[in-house]
């Protein structure tokens, strides 16, 4: 298997396993104590594919734009931001205030994905672009 290859498998396993352990906790802390679900799939989900998307877009960056990885990187916490705002903000404001059931469920998974990002980016971006 090729270098490059590898990091990328890697990446999507170790996102895969952080966000599916995350998600089966959180539904189920979701449904024993509150049975608030409705956006929790949802979230993670896109949380999953955006942290994706920004992690293959940083990794075909990484030789041309090594220098403005950094910026890239903070650009895709920005575009999750706007996401949220866009997709998740309108339902979490209908009856006119965010619960933390309801602020959890789009941040945690956007913590958790956003850890496993930088740990990626950060070894991509300390080994140069040998990878």
């Amino acid at each position: 298997m090729t270098p490059p290859l590898k990091v990328l498998i890697s990446f999507f396993l170790a996102l895969s396993a952080v966000l599916l352990l995350a998600f089966l906790v959180h539904y189920y802390a979701l449904n024993s104590e509150f049975g608030d679900l409705d956006l929790i799939l949802p979230a993670y989900s896109i949380n999953f594919l955006l942290a994706a998307v920004i992690f293959i877009g940083l990794y075909l960056a990484r030789k041309k734009l090594k220098n403005a990885l950094g910026f890239l990187f903070m650009g895709g916490s920005l575009l999750k931001f706007a996401v949220f705002f866009i997709l998740f903000y309108p339902g979490y404001r209908e009856d006119g205030e965010i619960q933390r059931t309801e602020f959890a469920a789009f941040f945690v998974p956007y913590v958790l994905a956003l850890i496993v990002e930088t740990y990626f980016a950060s070894k991509m971006l300390n080994q140069g672009t040998d990878l």
